[in-house]
């Protein structure tokens, strides 16, 4: 009796599902990539639906600019927080009503315009020396120490966002202020939660399940206690549409702004391009895995995802300027995603497409965008806590996963340099440092002090390490 063959389940890059199960997959992937591109905007204050909308058009565009051979989304990156953070500080920008002023988006879009260059270089430099040129000039001890001061700089703005100031004699407001924390902690704790313990598809949405809990958590006391933490739809939100179907109330596209030149902008949020590269590399080496194990199963040649790293820095880059040009924050490809499509088997370039597409329509979708808005504070501070440790966490990953020597001297004075220099210039000078006269985001100085102390900490060590693995043999040959 013969056994029967078992039929691989899932989709390569260059197969399409059936209308149905398009659909259904890619509203999926919208799903997954949501949380954390809505949080961006909820902490950066920039537009929500404008950066919804800017995720799915920069997520068009790298698919064709990577020649529809690589299935990844592009979403909001939390690296850029502190940099626009510094550059509102640097010029007293305000946020009112979760919205920072057009004039603080339109500069902060000319640096994450700018920013894109240092993601195509790098691409470039790939395309034509080969990855390893990369990993010399900004090698794991820098791009990882970089990582963790942009989760450990906005530790200041998570707490202050999950508990309330409350200025000296306000008593009255003490029981909300108790009710405030055990919001933000009611979200924290179910987020940790979640991410721990929930598996498949409700395992990759452990931000958007934390939030869920957190405001269901408000609700109830809402109306058990009377107690309001949902914040008001900014008027901005909708006044700024580019146009609206009637009063706009159901129907609005995002707001839409140019850039404007700033040299703030441009030293800010220019150089955090360097702590998204080495994980965008990371992602296409992880999907060139998972998807070269779909192809030998089905009998298909490999894809060899890997060999198109370049284009993807590259795409990644001019995605960057892609969503700066319309309104939208700097961002890379999502994890999240390619965790997805690795429990789905599903790395369908056109499910992405049409996620993307589907993305662009809901940011016109006002109801939405009004409850996003209303999110209590609260729940933003808690996902917050939780976040920004995640990306400092993600710095020393970064190191462990390269095995940089940390009783190595060069390593030690790199490492010890950007983090003092980055988190010292937070809490010392609120994030610009004043250097011969010019103030000086503290990331961008860590990270360009960093690349430069290596540099001159490398001159001479090529020679060096010729010479020792002859020491080495002549050792074993001794033996």
């Amino acid at each position: 009796m013969k056994m029967q063959k078992t039929q691989t389940v899932g989709y390569l890059p260059n197969e399409t599902p059936s209308f149905f199960k398009l659909v259904l997959y890619a509203i999926q992937q919208v799903i997954v990539m949501f949380p954390a591109t809505i949080t961006v905007a909820l902490i950066t204050g920039f537009q929500v639906s404008t950066t919804i909308f800017a995720s799915g058009l920069a997520t068009l565009c790298f698919i064709l600019i990577t020649g529809r051979k690589i299935p990844l989304y592009y979403g909001s990156s939390f690296a850029y927080l502190t940099a626009i953070a510094s550059m509102c500080a640097a010029k007293g920008y305000v946020m009112t009503d979760g919205i920072l002023p057009e004039i603080a988006i339109r500069e902060a879009q000319f640096g994450i315009i700018m920013s894109g260059f240092v993601s195509i270089a790098a691409g470039l430099i790939v395309r034509f020396a080969g990855s390893k040129a990369v990993e010399k000039l900004l090698p794991a001890s820098i791009t990882g120490s970089v990582a963790m001061i942009i989760g450990l700089t906005l530790a200041g703005n998570a707490l202050g966002d999950a508990i309330p100031k409350i200025g000296e004699g306000a008593t009255s407001h003490t029981s909300e202020q108790t009710w405030w924390i055990a919001v933000a902690l009611v979200t924290l704790i179910s987020t940790v939660l979640y991410s721990r313990y929930l598996k498949g598809l409700l395992g990759q949405l452990p931000l958007l399940l934390g939030a869920l809990t957190g405001c269901l958590f408000a609700g109830i006391l809402y109306f058990a206690a009377d107690i309001n933490l949902f914040r008001q739809v900014p008027e901005a939100a909708l006044a700024s549409s580019v146009w609206k179907l009637g009063d706009g109330s159901i129907f609005a596209l995002p707001a839409f702004t140019l850039p404007k030149f700033s040299i703030e902008a441009l030293v800010a949020i220019m150089p955090i391009a360097i702590a998204t590269i080495p994980e965008s590399t990371a992602h296409i080496y992880q999907l060139d895995i998972y998807v070269n194990d779909v192809a030998k199963k089905k009998g298909k040649e490999k894809f060899n995802i890997s060999s198109l790293l370049h284009k993807n820095l590259i795409g990644d880059g001019i995605c960057d300027m892609i969503s700066g040009v319309i309104g939208g924050p700097a961002g890379t490809n999502y994890g999240e995603n390619i965790s997805t499509m690795a429990i789905t088997r599903v790395f369908s370039v056109p499910v992405l497409a049409a996620a993307a597409i589907i993305a662009m329509v809901v940011s016109c979708f006002t109801p939405l965008i009004k409850v996003i808005y209303g999110i209590p504070l609260s729940v933003i501070g808690g996902l917050e806590i939780y976040l920004f440790g995640a990306i400092a966490a993600q710095g020393i990953a970064i190191m462990i996963d390269k095995k940089v020597d940390m009783f190595d001297t060069k390593n030690i004075a790199v490492i010890a340099s950007v983090m003092v220099i980055g988190i010292g210039g937070q809490y010392a000078f609120g994030g610009n440092i004043p250097v011969f006269g010019i103030n000086v985001p503290c990331i961008a100085g860590a990270a360009i002090f960093g690349i430069l102390l290596n540099l001159l900490l490398s001159i001479g060590k090529k020679k060096k390490a010729e010479d020792e693995p002859t020491e080495v043999v002549s050792e074993e040959a001794a033996e």
